[in-house]
């Protein structure tokens, strides 16, 4: 692992490997680089550049008291790029980790993406008039206490948990991914502003290719999200990977893999 130190003086790992078109890949709420090991190893294999990110206060990055806020990751990213000169780059994010990526956009426009990957992240969590497929249960009136003790169980899409990518991540690394604790308070300052966030006019203006790939039976919101989103953007596509909940990369990593690697052609 790799670290650069961001304008705020805040440490952030990543790995690198490889040459080609670079893609970067950025993981979602309290996960690290590590979780996106299958699609590491896929995309290494078919020749790309791969860098993995670990958001601050993710993984092996430092956890400050400031800068919890998607605006913020979205500068980082940025801030990453420019550290590893990355011009024409492929952003991959899952979860919050693709909300990053419509942070970096929202400030910086196309300025070094080549081309955006996000899975199972709608770009509204919030319900209400003007949009049904945000977070299961989430609406006006509760917005600011309904993530106080952590992601409740909606009762919602794949029941249970498919372990096979899951026991794949940990057999190729020789031990398991460490999650972070989402109820800190720098965690949960971001989990909010996460919340509350409404990226459907970014995407309807994005200027580069972009892929939603949904889970159809994720346990977070309706899978409809994607196509509403893309419908907005005569670049974006979609695809929605059946028997797969929100973890879309560890539920289904093949078929994950696949969409990617077809998108990237």
């Amino acid at each position: 692992m790799a670290t650069f130190r961001t304008s705020d003086g805040v440490r952030l790992n990543y790995a690198d490997e490889g040459t080609g078109t670079p893609v970067v890949l950025i993981a979602g709420f309290c996960a690290p680089l590590e979780s996106w090991e299958l699609q590491r190893a896929a995309l290494a294999g078919a020749g790309y550049r791969v860098v993995g990110f670990d958001r601050r206060s993710h993984g092996g990055s430092e956890s400050p008291a400031y800068g919890q806020r998607l605006s913020r990751h979205g500068k980082d990213l940025r801030e990453l790029l420019v550290e590893l000169a990355l011009d024409d780059a492929v952003l991959v994010g899952g979860s919050m980790g693709a909300s990053t990526i419509w942070a970096y956009y929202d400030l910086f426009g196309a300025e070094r993406v080549r081309a955006v990957v996000t899975i199972d992240q709608t770009p509204k969590l919030v319900n209400d008039e003007s949009w049904g497929h945000g977070f299961y249960g989430l609406n006006r009136d509760n917005v600011g206490t309904f993530f106080d003790h952590g992601i409740p169980d909606t009762g919602r899409g794949l029941r249970g948990q498919r372990l096979e990518g899951i026991n794949r991540v940990v057999e190729a690394l020789g031990r398991a991914p460490e999650f972070a604790d989402g109820r800190t308070p720098e965690r949960r300052a971001l989990l909010q502003n996460h919340t509350e966030a409404d990226w459907r006019d970014v995407i309807a203006r994005m200027s580069v290719p972009s892929l939603f790939i949904a889970g159809r039976q994720s346990q977070l919101w309706p899978c409809e999200h994607a196509e509403a989103a893309a419908a907005t953007n005569r670049l974006a596509s979609v695809v929605t990977l059946d028997d797969c909940g929100h973890a879309a990369n560890l539920d289904q990593p093949e078929l994950t893999n696949a969409a990617i690697l077809e998108f990237l052609k």
